[in-house]
Order: structure tokens, then sequence, then C-alpha cells
């Protein structure tokens, strides 16, 4: 099992990643002053730039919905990976060996170079596919696209392939890239005969299958000619890569618009995923030749986790017998969800794909926004199995429904479906509440404590551990909670922000005796206080200006943390290197003479209190002190 990474090495992270680099992945930067860049937020819609970065101390902070954090809390919130993973992806990438405490240890060197080779047999395998789609022999690939309302734009979006006709096409390619057969075999690209190892999939449409970061784990393959004996769909089998109850077809495009929108829309297939985006429905995934199962579960909590405001999964079946199966196993599965579940089903029992075709790109966000509760067409279902128009059948209706609402968490909601239901059976209220209270009293009381387990467990926002032991917070927590925000229209706690935006952006620029200084200096905001104290713990650790500001946040109370960030990337009135050095002097040089103020301003009153008649050694030594203090703030005037 692997153990925590040793602080340094996540400091060494730190210090190596460019985080211009990595945030110019996901957004536009453009120049905003000095060593910063600003651009459109990736948290949240706006259309003035308010997210800002200074990659000289690493770290980020939008002024607009508060998000903000380090280079590591960034990766963490645009591709959903735990602190570790993204630490260990960071450190794959600079080229950084990481070392784990406990005498634990990290992914197996062997095997993770096992898995970086099914990786990129699957990168090469999703590019020979793609270009194979526009050979000649493709044409019949490219017009069941075309007929399905697909044009070769949205082809290359999905990365849409063809597998050629013929027994090694892949297999040839792949050999002259380089791979060797017992490497092949596990790749699930591959069947082997008496001759060999001949291609899996011949003669189809090719979808890639990508996890979370985007990698090609697997692919599905759509049958093309008549004389294929093969499934209609044909996936790649289970490998070291590819858990198909644990990966969804187009997470890897949906998972931003889920974690914004707090909503996920499961279809059944493919091209539905496809249309579904394309209609603008952009929260729309697919399993994998399975059903919707734990694992998927466990997905979609991890990019719906709880922020405070309603999440929704939305199912999309068939009308058919089946699709209705499929849509109890899911209410069934409900209760695992920290989100509200409904069902949406297309006009005449279409998919999303030929609702798409035959009636539009806006008919297909009509079936979305006209979603039904799961609950209710589960209850409806329940309740056409019996014959309502006897008295027995009402009342072995209420029986088999009082279940489902007993199930129902939200006691609001769980009394409203009783009345609900009362309605549908034309019985009175106070009976159907009765029996739900007794299908509730009759359930497992195990079964009772693991759900009440598993919402608990999904009572926070997802929270990934630290590898020096402590816990991320979900980037952009409001500076509140027990913190008033200072009030700079104070000129003094004004002077006080200054002070600490060029503490956090500039430390270099500090000599050692301005830090004595800023050490010795108390801060009137409390807020403010907090972040000085946290800077005095922060000086004795921090070794590179990276990673100077992540460690002041991980030293003040987490309310403050999106403050920490907050004022190391505020723009500072400077528009040349010579200004910003005489801006930052200035600005603390007016702190220390704030504190000399203050200083001379207790003397003073020491000397009030005194009996002037008689001149004491006390008055003698308050006088020099006096006289020292005016002589520091001279001479800082001088400086300026």
């Amino acid at each position: 099992m692997a153990g925590l990474i040793r602080r340094e090495d996540i400091d060494a992270v730190r210090e190596r990643a460019d985080l211009r680099e990595v945030v110019e992945q996901y957004v536009t930067l453009k120049k905003a002053g000095i060593g910063s860049y600003k651009g459109l937020c990736p948290f949240h819609d706006e259309r003035t730039p308010s997210f800002h970065i200074r990659p000289h101390v690493g770290s980020y902070h939008c002024f607009g919905c508060e998000e903000s954090g380090d280079v590591i809390a960034f990766l963490q919130a645009m591709e959903h990976t735990t602190f570790q993973e993204t630490v260990e992806r960071l450190a794959q990438k600079y080229g950084i060996e990481l070392r784990y405490e406990d005498g634990g240890s990290g992914p197996d060197k062997q095997e993770a170079s096992r898995r970086q080779r099914l990786l990129d047999a699957h990168k090469v395998a999703d590019e020979f596919f793609q270009r194979a789609l526009q050979s000649s022999e493709a044409q019949i690939g490219r017009d069941m696209l075309t007929g399905r309302g697909f044009s070769r734009e949205h082809a290359e979006q999905f990365g849409v392939g063809y597998a050629p006709q013929g027994w090694n096409n892949l297999l040839a390619h792949l050999r002259n890239r380089g791979f060797r057969d017992d490497e092949l075999k596990v790749t699930g690209l591959f069947s082997e005969g008496r001759r060999g190892l001949y291609d899996r999939f011949r003669g189809r449409l090719m979808w890639p299958i990508r996890d979370m970061t985007g990698s090609t784990v697997g692919f599905g393959g759509r049958r093309l000619y008549e004389e294929d004996q093969g499934p209609k769909y044909l996936n790649s089998p289970e490998t070291p890569i590819y858990k198909k109850s644990q990966v969804l077809y187009g997470i890897e495009s949906a998972k931003r618009h889920i974690a914004k929108r707090r909503q996920l829309v499961v279809v059944e297939g493919y091209t539905d995923v496809m249309a579904c985006h394309i209609a603008g429905v952009e929260t729309a995934v697919a399993t994998c030749g399975t059903a919707f199962g734990e694992g998927h579960i466990k997905i979609a909590r991890r990019l719906l986790s709880d922020d405070g405001t309603p999440a929704e999964v939305i199912f999309t079946f068939d009308g058919d017998e089946a699709g209705q199966q499929a849509a109890v196993k899911a209410f069934n599965e409900a209760h695992q969800f920290n989100a509200q579940t409904f069902i949406a089903v297309g006009p005449d029992g279409m998919d999303p794909c030929d609702v798409r075709q035959h009636r539009g790109d806006e008919a297909v966000r009509s079936v979305i926004e006209s979603k039904t509760p799961l609950v209710e067409f589960v209850l409806r279902r329940r309740l056409r199995e019996w014959d309502l128009a006897t008295v027995d059948g009402r009342v072995g209706a209420m029986r088999a429904a009082a279940p489902i609402v007993a199930a129902i968490r939200d006691p609001s909601l769980r009394a409203a479906y009783a009345r609900e239901l009362a309605g549908w059976l034309g019985a009175e209220v106070h009976e159907v509440e009765s029996a739900v209270r007794n299908a509730a009293r009759t359930a497992s009381p195990r079964g009772s404590d693991q759900r009440s387990s598993a919402s608990r467990r999904q009572d926070g926002p997802d929270r990934a551990r630290h590898g020096d032991g402590q816990q991320s917070q979900r980037p952009g927590a409001p500076a509140s909670h027990g913190f008033q925000r200072p009030n700079t229209g104070d000129p003094a706690v004004m002077m006080e922000r200054q002070a600490l935006e060029v503490i956090l952006q500039h430390p270099t620029r500090l000599t050692a005796e301005q830090w004595e200084e800023i050490f010795s200096v108390r801060f009137t905001a409390a807020a403010h206080q907090a972040l000085h104290d946290g800077i005095r713990i922060a000086a004795a650790n921090a070794t590179d200006p990276r990673t100077w500001v992540e460690t002041v946040r991980q030293e003040v109370p987490e309310p403050l943390r999106a403050l920490v960030s907050e004022l190391a990337v505020t723009n500072l009135p400077a528009k040349t290197e010579e200004h910003l050095d005489r801006y930052c002097q200035e600005i603390l040089n007016r702190l220390v003479e704030l504190k000399i103020q203050h200083e001379k301003a207790n003397l003073l009153g020491r000397l009030q209190r005194m009996d002037p008649t008689q001149t004491t050694e006390e008055y003698r030594q308050v006088n020099a002190e006096l006289m020292e203090l005016e002589h520091r703030r001279r001479a800082l005037k001088q400086v300026e």
C-alpha cells in the first residue's frame, strides 16, 4: 500500500511545476502586470476575466468565485484527482522521484512501466483508427456517421475511428512501433489463435474509451458489415487499465461540466453521448457494455461532491421493458448518491441520438429538461402491477409501494410522496402514512445502518489527504467563518493589506533587517494578524518562492487560505521592475513607520504618567527610546 509522500518531495513538485504551463492547458491567459496573468475563470461562467495567477509564487485566485490555491490544487479541481494522484502525476511530468513516509512505497516502478506501455499502445491504436476513418475503405463508416447526423468535425471531436478489415493491420502497425507480442497480448486489442495474435477489431466503427485524465484505456467497435457475425457492439475486454465497471464513456469531456452544473446525465450508447454533447447537454456519459453500478456511482459522487447546492443524476432509458428494468435497478442504487435522481424518456421511446436526428438539438435538451423523479417513475410502474379497480388490488399496491416511499431519505419529500401515493390510490393519507411507517420499521436495521453510513460518507466534499498528513480543502473557501473581512477603508488596515501583498508576492526583496522588523509588527485586523502569524511560522520552513505562498496557506486557519491566495495575486501598482522595487520598499517602510508611531505613542503615554518634576532613570530611558525611534523614523523617510 502506498504511504504518504514526504513533505520535502511535495515541495519539490511545487517548485518544479510551472503553474502557467499547467493553467494554459485549460485557460487562455493574458499579461496583467509584472509577473501576473489573467483569464476567464474555469470554475464559473464569466465574461470579464477575474482569474489571476502569479507563476513566480505558484498561486492562482479568482476574484469572482473565490477559487484559489497552487498548481496541485488547480489540477485537483480540473481533473478531479486526489492530492496524491496529482502529486504523482506532476512528479512524473517533471522528472521528480518521490519518497514515501513510514516505510510505505509509491506505485511499483515495474508495474508503472507496464501500465505506461499499455497506455502508449492504446494511444498509438487510437491515432491509427482515427487516420483509418479517412481511408477509402472507411466510406461505409463515414456514411453511417452522416446518416446519424454527425459531421467529420463531430467525429474528430470525439475521436471516432475505423478498424480496417483484415487480420493484422493494427498488429503490424504496433509491432513496427516497437511493441513486443508479450506486451500486445495484455492490451485487449488482439485475440489469439493457433497462428498467433490477430486484430480483435476488424471492419468496425471505433470509439476510444478514455479515463478521467483523458488517456485512452479501451475501445468500443460498432459492426458495419453484414458478414460480420460478431455482436453489434464489441468492447475491449477487461485489462490492467480497463475495468468496464469503473469507466464512463465521455467522462473526460463531461467532468468539468458535471462538477460545474452539479448534473450527471447517463445515456446508453456512444452516439447518444455524442448527440447530447453536440446538442448542449455536455454532462452526458455512458456505461460501456454494463449496467450503471457501484464503480460508476463512485465516479459520480466524486464529481458531484457536496458544495451545498442541489445535484441531480438523470438516467435516460428506452421505453421498453429492458429500459424499465434498468430504471428500477438504478432506483435501488439511488440511495448511494448525494443527489436527486431522475429519469428522462424520449418521445416514442427514442434514444437521444434518434431524437437529435429526427427532431433536432432543442428536442434533445427538452427531453432532459422534462425529466421525471425516478421515485415517481418506479412508484407508477409498481402500481401498474396491480388492479386498482379492486379493493384487494389497491391494498396490495399500497403495501408494495410503501417501502419505496419509506426509502426516501428527505423527510419532507417522503411526506409529499405519501400524499401523492394516497391520491393515486384513492386512499386516505393517514392510511398511506401508516403503511410507510410500518415499511420503515420492518426494513432491515442493518441495511438502514449501511445506508446512513453511506450517506454520512457523502456528507462533505471529497477531500484528498495531503502527503504531509493534512487534508486539502476545496480551493476557494471564502475568508469568513470566524474572521471578519478586514475593512480596507481604514488607512491603517489598508496599509497592512498592502504590506501582506508585498510579503507574499516578493519575499526575496526583503532584507534580513526588514524581516526582523516585520516579525515584531502587530496588525490591527484579526485576519491580517492571523496571516502575519502564519507568515512567521512559514518563514522558517519555506525554501523556494514558488512554495512560499502554499507554505503560508498551510500555516493559517483554513477559512483564511483563500485570502492568502487573493493577496498573492493582487496586482501591485508598478509598471517596471524599478518601480516595483521602489513600491515594495515604500510599503514596508510605511508599515515599520506605523509600528514606530505605535511604540512612540505607548512611550509618550508612559511619560505623561510620570512626575515631570522628578528626573528618574526610567524618565531618561523612555526619552532615549523616543529619540531612537524618531531617529529610525527619519531614516526611513530618507530612504523613501
